[in-house]
């Protein structure tokens, strides 16, 4: 009867996630893991988690999230965690989308692997608890690494799964999960660190800065945050590239009517100027991307258009722009 029971469980492709669909696999769920697919993951643990779920034969269904989840972002009913990270409103909107997944399947219960007292603002008891409340998932709802120090859900009392062969790991210590990894072979997960960009400050200076200027954001917009060096002057942006793959983001990324920029006779970054294209916004984009060329000359030629480089400019002393500009940085 175990086999034919389906549940859902969220996946980011950590080695909680991982443990928590193995230890149910082994009790013959059916085990469909479910990876909510925000912008603000890097694109290497994007890759990671594909190649996690293939190599340990586990199913995985992706969603991505739209214009919903950037509205609960910019304004979270929970509040913020210690940058942008609105992670209690996160994991209820992610919640959300895994009991659409479970109706649409006929799974009987949904997993997590979350671990009790692991993190300070989503996993201690009382922020499960309101997570639980506001998602109607009271009592269905099963954390398999920590469920022996947790009331018994319903596919514990339904018999769906056996609660003796559930944990009861708790705190931020990885130990125990280390060693369940390596008593199963698991090898090759990702470390812990570096999952969300939200919990960066560096990364929450720039959103905030993105949310304070446009009323609506798209994906491109978020893209552009990750890359590059950023100034905020007036209603410009100005992105400066910091190697050869981000000089190619911004050309690939950047609207028909944005401006880019490059030094016409020594090496250097491609600039972005998005927002008005007066003359002083084109003359600090231009200065900005000079500075940090290997231009030696005190004058430098900056080359710049919109679908392609049709225009220049000459910046005098280009490097003592940072000084003039270093308030206007965003990070």
């Amino acid at each position: 009867m175990a086999k034919k029971i389906k549940a859902i469980g969220l996946f980011s492709g950590g080695l909680d996630s991982i443990l928590s669909a193995k230890l149910l696999q082994k009790q013959g769920i059916k085990v469909i893991c479910l990876n909510v697919e925000i912008p603000f993951i890097p694109e290497d643990k994007k890759n990671n988690l594909k190649t996690t779920t293939k190599r340990l034969k586990i199913p995985l269904k992706t969603i991505k999230v739209g214009a919903d989840y950037l509205k609960m972002v910019r304004n979270p009913k929970y509040h913020y965690g210690s940058a942008i990270n609105p992670c209690i409103d996160c994991r209820i909107f992610i919640l959300k989308k895994a009991k659409q997944l479970a109706k649409k399947t006929g799974a009987k219960f949904i997993f997590t692997g979350e671990i009790l007292g692991q993190r300070p603002m989503s996993q201690h008891r009382e922020a499960m608890e309101l997570v639980e409340k506001q998602t109607k998932l009271k009592g269905k709802l099963l954390r398999p690494l920590s469920a022996k120090l947790l009331p018994e859900t319903e596919a514990e009392k339904m018999g769906w799964v056996k609660r003796d062969n559930l944990l009861d790991i708790s705190g931020r210590s990885r130990q125990r999960q280390l060693l369940l990894a390596k008593k199963w072979g698991i090898k090759n997960f990702p470390t812990p660190a570096g999952g969300c960009l939200l919990t960066d400050k560096s990364f929450a200076k720039r959103l905030q800065d993105l949310f304070n200027q446009n009323k609506k954001i798209n994906d491109t917009d978020i893209s552009l945050l990750k890359i590059g060096r950023h100034w905020r002057i007036d209603k410009n942006k100005i992105i400066i590239g910091r190697n050869f793959e981000e000089n190619k983001k911004i050309k690939t990324l950047k609207s028909p009517k944005d401006y880019y920029f490059e030094t016409a006779k020594y090496p250097g970054p491609t600039g972005l100027l998005i927002g008005p294209a007066g003359q002083k916004a084109i003359t600090l984009a231009a200065a900005l991307t000079a500075a940090f060329s290997d231009t030696p000359d005190e004058k430098a030629i900056v080359k710049y258009g919109q679908k392609k480089l049709s225009q220049q400019i000459i910046i005098n002393q280009p490097k003592n722009y940072l000084e003039q500009l270093a308030t206007s940085r965003i990070i």
